[in-house]
């Protein structure tokens, strides 16, 4: 991975494939060894016109993918209860089950009721239970925001199965290439192309409320900035000067962009005010200066530099002053990535021609390699900050993937016939 490449020739990037985008498959490549048990027992279903999403289903998968819960298939239940009273704790503690799920999804006029109980199997006890009212179109949040609550409840983290992530593909038919910016759920379904166009789309960053989403776009033949509200699609270019116009990454207020500007020479870093449009500069340096990133509490501001010779994280103050050097391990550092409580930077880490996803403790600065790929890039962190997506590469497929903080769990998200790069986690 050519770092000056990466930067000055970033227009000639792109993955080509077939088609566009298919649904994706999640695959647990390594799960943790306290996975705990779990029979999520399929929802009655109640209503003349039936329902058109298998609620138990998305909440089965969901919980099955965080690799934290082992499910039960339903071939594997001794019986499927759907109210309180129908359970019977003993045969559910005989094949080991330490948690027990039931709900029903009642449809009426169009509109639909979706009530869940989860229980202790060995205490013999409801640890939770909600009833809520769910339009046909929002059955699927519906699910995933009993995911949520479910995870919370078992492993004390906030649940992302509600979340969304942001994602380049790119498709080539004949000599001609298509590049979509997509936003889909966190599992890949209801996928929407929030940008398209023939010359490359990149860097794709959510705005602290995740509204907007800030993105770089090739479409006049130069590189610009464009902001875009994702329930309007109202978009505004923002940066368009000459030369580099790349990397934007939001301030936690929202009020501002960090991003990487050639326009007075070599790339440096800048802050873009957002409502007044000024402009001010961070760096300023011979050297390539890129991929800012911002501190969740908007004091720092860390970025990529090869001024000591190899591309290497720094850190400075959002206000500007002097830069100090954060990573020493390997020749290779680039693409920071803040956990969500600003404990953590997570980073592309390089070691000879193996790029793995790597995180530091920026307090010890302790440095853990999570990742054995060789092409491993892009990190960012999930809202819980308990995962890290991040784009590989293996021969010609490409796909997406997820490692926890600590390594343990591990997925590979794979989209059909798509290649896809430069993930990015809703807040």
């Amino acid at each position: 991975m050519n770092f000056v490449r990466k930067i000055i020739l970033i227009a000639l990037i792109g993955c080509y494939v077939p088609s566009s985008y298919a649904e994706m498959t999640i695959e647990i490549t390594e799960g943790i060894e306290s996975a705990l048990p779990i029979s999520i027992v399929p929802f009655a279903m109640q209503g003349p016109s039936g329902v058109p999403v298998d609620v138990s289903f998305i909440v089965d998968a969901d919980l099955g993918r965080s690799g934290y819960f082992k499910t039960l298939d339903k071939q594997s239940m001794p019986s499927r209860p759907t109210t309180a009273e129908a359970v019977q704790f003993k045969e559910w503690q005989a094949i080991g089950q330490h948690y027990l799920v039931i709900g029903q999804v009642v449809a009426e006029q169009g509109q639909y009721t979706v009530q869940f109980q989860l229980f202790d199997v060995y205490k013999g006890g409801q640890l939770m239970g909600y009833r809520i009212a769910s339009s046909a179109a929002d059955l699927r949040r519906t699910a995933h925001h009993i995911s949520d609550l479910i995870f919370e409840k078992l492993t004390g983290k906030k649940g992302v199965f509600s979340g969304r992530i942001a994602y380049i593909t790119s498709t080539r038919q004949g000599r001609q290439s298509n590049h979509k910016l997509q936003v889909s759920d966190a599992d890949g379904f209801n996928a929407q192309t929030i940008a398209s166009s023939v010359e490359p789309l990149m860097s794709p960053a959510w705005s602290p409320d995740g509204r907007k989403i800030a993105y770089v776009s090739f479409e006049k033949k130069s590189a610009a900035i464009y902001v875009q509200t994702l329930a309007t699609g109202e978009r505004t270019r923002v940066a368009e000067f000459p030369g580099i116009n790349g990397a934007p990454s939001w301030s936690p207020d929202g009020s501002k962009l960090a991003l990487t500007l050639s326009k007075d020479g070599s790339p440096d870093i800048y802050v873009l005010n957002l409502l007044t449009r000024s402009l001010s500069r961070l760096t300023n340096s011979f050297a390539i200066d890129t991929e800012p990133t911002w501190s969740p509490d908007g004091s720092s501001i860390v970025f990529t530099s090869d001024r000591g010779g190899k591309p290497q994280l720094y850190i400075m103050s959002s206000q500007g002053g002097q830069e100090k050097r954060l990573t020493f391990s390997g020749n290779y550092n680039a693409k920071a990535s803040f956990s969500p409580d600003g404990r953590n930077i997570a980073m592309v880490h390089g070691n000879g021609n193996d790029y793995r996803i790597a995180v530091m403790d920026l307090a010890s600065k302790s440095f853990n390699v999570l990742t054995d790929g060789r092409s491993d890039e892009s990190p960012s962190f999930a809202p819980n900050g308990s995962m890290i997506l991040y784009a590989s590469k293996k021969g010609n497929a490409s796909y997406l993937s997820a490692v926890s903080l600590d390594g343990k769990m591990q997925q590979k998200l794979v989209f059909d016939s798509s290649e896809i790069r430069e993930p990015a986690w809703s807040p």
